[in-house]
């Protein structure tokens, strides 16, 4: 006989809690015992049970849970549970984090992550198995428009996977959150109109446009993706849409100063489109950035943000489910960066791209445009283009030290490098071991060939051959769901101190530990360089860079 505590930890989210009764069942390598608990969760708290089991179970490899209800089934969120079994047996921890509902039972695994194995009698080989397949079953693909990025099959939230939703604490946080930015947006037009722009720095502050080096201290934005585009009607209104083309120069103090806008390409009707100079009078310069500005709105949110952002991010996020069973070391990596998208975009798609959405109803690039503008910025979706130093070097940003967003940007992909290169060869000894990865291998194609619609021609792999490869997409992925989201929007859950402990063993936490170290440094550089300038860059800030794509 042996004495057995458990721990049952329950989520901070509303509604977490439950009192229904708690059948778990603990297995060993040795046997298995049946026991029976009852809940009396609140959220964020943490029940101990002690439980006297009359046989010898053996080191713990899985536990099995099955919540009963009586009149109503309250959903339970459960974050984790561990078990600190006789002797010296090791206390072992079983990640959960969902939501555990219905009367069907749930079979956790102990949280040491594990590579698939031959051995198809391996008792943890079998269950990743069940695992995808009943994954699969679940997260299907769909396509939302012909030559865009594939997504979660869900109509509506109500037909998500309810782990795929956002919890109701962050579904209120969301909608406090769309408040408060439009409050803003309308704050900010409110200030443009009653202040007239008298200053250079009074453009720069809202423009954002992506810039590309020429020669030397000359540089070009480019919004050529807009031309062409069907501009939107409003209420009545025809509405107007500019591809303008700026060139910049660098001034010696860091700055860079429209030098030229040209507001269209050239075409047959206008073969030589007007030019406009900060030399002109006043009232025409002003309007030329006005366009820029207008023009710079559409390709942030469409290209930048909502594309390469939030869509790219549901298609790891799908892929993963898919592909990696929870025991992988790469979903315990990726899992804290790809909750929940599919809520978020799910919604994005219902009311805001939607065909009568927002979009339709207040924007030049409604009304069928924007899916123009999505399909277009799909043939620039390339691999460089995702990661910092490919896409710095190729677009001429890199050494420039007033290139903010370039220089954090770069510092923040070097300390997710090292992090996940940490992680991976604790676990992937070698580059045969990455390409004998069966579940990795389907990953990396399921992304590329199906999420991606064959985006191979574009530069991503659809298998790996080594680790430093591996290495490289997985920066990616951690970046743009994270740090590159942060730069092109808000921050929610600061990165790399996510509260769920997905990993068990004290490698990957000593990993953890160092990355939080490398972002608390950079956090104390980045504030000391902001002490000495006017405008402060903060966006790539780590204590303002969320985990995850949430909004």
């Amino acid at each position: 006989m042996g004495r057995y505590r458990i721990h049952v930890a329950t989520g901070a989210w509303l509604f977490s809690g439950s009192f229904s009764p708690l059948q778990l069942w603990l297995v060993g390598e040795r046997g298995e015992a049946e026991l029976e608990l009852q809940l009396r969760s609140t959220r964020g708290q943490v029940e101990e049970f002690e439980q006297d089991v009359p046989q010898d179970l053996g080191p713990l490899q899985f536990v099995k849970l099955r919540k009963h209800h009586s009149l109503v089934d309250d959903a339970w969120f459960c974050d984790r549970i561990t078990v600190k079994g006789p002797g010296d047996l090791e206390e072992a921890a079983f990640p959960c984090y969902r939501w555990v509902q219905g009367q069907s039972v749930l079979t956790l695994p102990e949280g040491t992550a594990r590579l698939a194995g031959n051995n198809t009698l391996d008792v943890f080989q079998k269950h990743r198995e069940k695992e995808l397949e009943e994954r699969q079953q679940i997260y299907c693909w769909a396509t939302w428009k012909e030559g865009l990025p594939m997504t979660i099959a869900a109509g509506s939230i109500d037909d998500l996977p309810p782990n795929m939703r956002f919890h109701e604490q962050k579904r209120l946080d969301y909608g406090w959150t769309v408040i408060a930015g439009l409050m803003e947006m309308a704050l900010k037009y409110v200030y443009t109109l009653l202040s007239p722009w008298k200053r250079l720095e009074d453009f720069d502050q809202i423009f954002w446009g992506q810039k590309t080096a020429l020669a030397g201290s000359l540089f070009e934005a480019d919004f050529i993706l807009l031309d062409g585009i069907p501009a939107n009607v409003v209420q009545g209104e025809q509405q107007y849409l500019a591809a303008p083309l700026v060139m910049l120069k660098m001034e010696p103090s860091g700055k860079l100063l429209p030098m030229v806008i040209q507001i269209q390409p050239p075409s047959p009707s206008c073969p030589t489109p007007p030019l406009f100079l900060p030399s002109d009078p006043p009232l025409a310069w002003l309007l030329a950035k006005s366009w820029v500005r207008s023009s710079d709105f559409h390709v942030h949110e469409l290209q930048y943000h909502l594309l390469n952002t939030h869509l790219l991010a549901e298609v790891i996020a799908v892929a993963t489910m898919r592909c990696l069973p929870g025991l992988h070391p790469v979903f315990k990596l990726l899992i804290p960066h790809t909750p929940r998208y599919t809520d978020i975009n799910t919604r994005a798609r219902n009311k805001l791209i939607s065909d009568g959405g927002l979009f339709d109803k207040g924007w030049s690039t409604g009304g069928g445009g924007l899916v123009q503008v999505f399909r277009r910025a799909m043939t620039q979706l390339t691999y460089r283009s995702l990661c910092p130093p490919d896409d710095l070097a190729d677009r001429g940003l890199l050494g420039i030290p007033s290139a903010l967003y370039a220089n954090d940007a770069l510092r923040l992909w070097e300390i997710i490098a090292r992090y996940v290169e940490g992680i991976v060869y604790l676990f992937y000894h070698g580059d045969d071991v990455v390409r004998g990865d069966l579940e990795l291998q389907a990953w990396c194609w399921e992304i590329t060939e199906v999420g991606l619609c064959h985006a191979q021609d574009r530069g991503f792999p659809v298998s790996f051959q080594t680790r430093a490869q591996l290495c490289h997409f997985l920066t990616m992925c951690i970046f743009r769901c994270s740090a590159q989201h942060a730069a092109v929007n808000t921050g929610q859950v600061p990165l790399g101190h996510h509260q769920e402990e997905y990993f068990s063993g004290p490698e990957p936490k000593a990993v953890l530990r160092q990355f939080q170290a490398d972002l608390d440094n950079l956090e104390k550089e980045i504030v000391a360089r902001n002490e000495q300038l006017d405008l402060p860059y903060e966006y790539l800030k780590p204590s303002l860079i969320e985990s995850s794509v949430a909004i």
